[in-house]
């Protein structure tokens, strides 16, 4: 039986995640963390990971960017391997995540979804045939009113997977309004809709001459991005210091 601490408990994916693991019983959930403490539990919650001193063989993380760097401090000291689902980190975070990640293992994704992570496998595999084909590469990506970034970090992390497998570096652009001018080749655009409760919609748009080919991702609800968390916490568990990636889930390595 694997067990996790669920960062962020009480949260909207706090909650999802617990609800999936209860019905899971290849692993529980032996702890909580949160601030908040207006949801009631069948396991202990503490309000910091200074009180929480329950043994773990991961930690599932879907709290807030600003809990990151204290987190991560947790993790290796209590050598707990981290899943890492908090977007929106700084540079200065990114680069703790990395040195966090010589010390104890954490798996760090942009999107915890299974589908994306295969989408974007699968741009890897396509981009440079269609760009040597001449094809231009825009990605739009449509989130519900009360999602603060933009754009999402599952789009940029679109956009890095076909960089990846470029020939040459792609330039990300994020706004044409002030530019007057042909759209050059060696560029994604980027654009981000808000609005309703749309969970997460990415179209990566691939515009040759006389033909579009299109890869789409749509999310129905946050559970996607649960299963895909609890994947990544049986794969993590056990494993070794280092910074592993979605795409280690997908393929058993």
């Amino acid at each position: 039986m694997i067990k996790v601490i669920m960062h962020g408990c009480n949260g909207k994916m706090g909650q999802v995640i617990t609800k999936l693991i209860a019905e899971d019983e290849n692993i529980e959930i032996a702890a909580g963390v949160d601030v908040s403490d207006h949801i009631q539990n069948t396991y202990p919650v503490y309000k910091s990971l200074a009180d929480c001193q329950v043994e773990a063989d991961a930690v599932i993380d879907f709290a807030s960017a600003k809990a990151v760097d204290g987190l991560l401090d947790f993790c290796v000291e209590k050598q707990i391997p981290c899943v890492l689902c908090t977007t929106g980190l700084s540079e200065e975070q990114l680069e703790h995540v990395k040195e966090a990640s010589k010390k104890v293992a954490v798996l760090r994704s942009a999107n915890m979804s299974m589908g994306i992570n295969l989408l974007m496998k699968l741009l890897k595999e396509a981009s440079p045939v269609l760009a040597a084909a001449g094809f231009d590469i825009e990605i739009v990506e449509k989130h519900h009113n009360q999602k603060v970034d933009a754009p999402s970090g599952t789009a940029i992390a679109l956009a890095d997977a076909i960089n990846e497998a470029a020939a040459e570096p792609y330039e990300y652009v994020y706004d044409r309004s002030s530019r007057r001018e042909k759209r050059p080749g060696n560029e994604i655009g980027i654009s981000a809709v808000r609005g309703g409760t749309i969970v997460g919609d990415h179209d990566v748009i691939f515009a040759g001459t006389d033909e579009v080919i299109t890869f789409s991702h749509t999310a129905y609800s946050k559970a996607v991005f649960g299963k895909g968390a609890i994947q990544a916490a049986k794969y993590l568990a056990g494993k070794p210091a280092g910074l592993y990636s979605m795409s280690g889930v997908i393929e058993g390595k």
